[in-house]
């Protein structure tokens, strides 16, 4: 038997002319493959949405707290009386000039009297040395009397004129004493604060009670300064109360300044006087400024992802491409689409939330 020597070289020949072949003929049959397998399944089954043109009305949003109008501080104007009667509380309804209370005018009115006698004393003593006087100047060139006695005579009468021009102020002081022991309310309005107490003596200005003036409340809204921008006298509010009710109020004024920490300022709104509302009280409003177009989508078509919202548009091929949008009113299931979308796109509706850039879907009717 004869034996052939193999080298190494000769190997390595040999399977190269193996290994190129094969390498052919894997290729050819990945070739083929791809051209039979199947396109990829859609991953997700949806409905679409076009985007629709509506009318909706303009509102801002706002929250604040119902206040006063204005608020009055009735006052004591007497020093040293005791109060006697209090005749207005909490929540009474008064009219202007109407007794709200009574201090004790006993020592007032013994003030007034000694005033009165004190007046008629100058008077008397005003006539006598008018009396003098008029003889003075009767007399006077004659010689009867000295230049000096004549003018001792009409200074006097002019000390009676000013004796009794004080007696007459001294007198009116105690009348008007008299009167302010009625302590009388200055505006029509509701009591909202009272401090008086039968029995106290209170210092002149001491604060007795305070009056809603007219009965008139206002809410007082926070807004930013682009909001306060749209906002004029006369818009029409609506507010909600924590009970749920609602009530309707117009704009008087916009703060003219903002506040330079917060950057915010106030709409000042009346209140109807027969709303059942209180000062102090919270309260939702809405700012009616009018209507204008909107072009919207259906709420659950907007996912928002890493703080910013997406809708997700139906490609031809049956994908969808994932587009940033910026939203503006909600009213219901819908919300305006303010950028970034095409009013003639289909975007994904029910399902979009679970959707990725590039997916394939399935779309059926809704």
């Amino acid at each position: 038997m004869l034996f052939t020597r193999v080298t190494m070289p000769t190997v390595v020949s040999s399977l190269r002319c193996l290994i190129v072949p094969l390498a052919v003929v894997a290729l050819l049959a990945a070739c083929s493959k791809d051209e039979d397998a199947p396109a990829p399944r859609p991953a997700l089954t949806i409905t679409v949405a076009n985007p629709v043109t509506e009318t909706w009305p303009v509102r801002i949003p706002a929250n604040g707290t119902v206040e006063a109008w204005q608020e009055a501080v009735v006052g004591s104007d007497v020093q040293a009386l005791r109060l006697a009667q209090v005749l207005a509380d909490v929540g009474d309804t008064v009219k202007a000039g109407q007794v709200l209370a009574v201090f004790d005018d006993e020592p007032v009115k013994i003030e007034v009297a000694q005033a009165r006698a004190a007046l008629a004393q100058a008077r008397s003593a005003l006539e006598t040395a008018q009396d003098d006087a008029e003889r003075a100047r009767a007399l006077r060139g004659s010689g009867a009397l000295s230049d000096q006695l004549i003018a001792r005579y009409l200074t006097t009468e002019r000390s009676a004129n000013a004796q009794l021009a004080a007696a007459q102020a001294t007198l009116a002081a105690q009348q008007l004493r008299l009167t302010r022991t009625r302590v009388l309310s200055p505006d029509d309005g509701v009591i909202s604060a009272r401090s008086a107490t039968v029995g106290a003596v209170f210092s002149p200005g001491g604060e007795l009670f305070r009056l809603i003036r007219q009965g008139r409340l206002e809410w007082r809204a926070e807004l930013t300064d682009t909001e306060l921008e749209n906002i004029a006298p006369g818009a029409r509010v609506r507010l909600t109360l924590s009970d749920g009710r609602t009530i309707e109020g117009s704009v008087r004024m916009v703060a003219p300044t903002l506040n330079a920490r917060t950057r915010t300022g106030f709409a000042y709104v009346d209140l109807p006087t027969d709303a059942a509302v209180r000062p102090g009280l919270f309260a939702r409003g809405e700012f009616d400024l009018g209507e204008r177009t909107a072009m919207t989508v259906p709420l659950q078509a907007v996912s928002m992802r890493e703080a910013f919202n997406y809708v997700f548009r139906l490609e031809p091929d049956g994908s969808v491409r994932q587009l940033k949008v910026t939203t503006g009113r909600h009213a219901g299931d819908r919300v305006e689409i303010l950028d970034g979308l095409e009013p003639e796109a289909k975007i994904a509706s029910v399902g979009a939330g679970f959707l990725n850039d590039g997916d394939r879907v399935r779309v059926v009717e809704e």
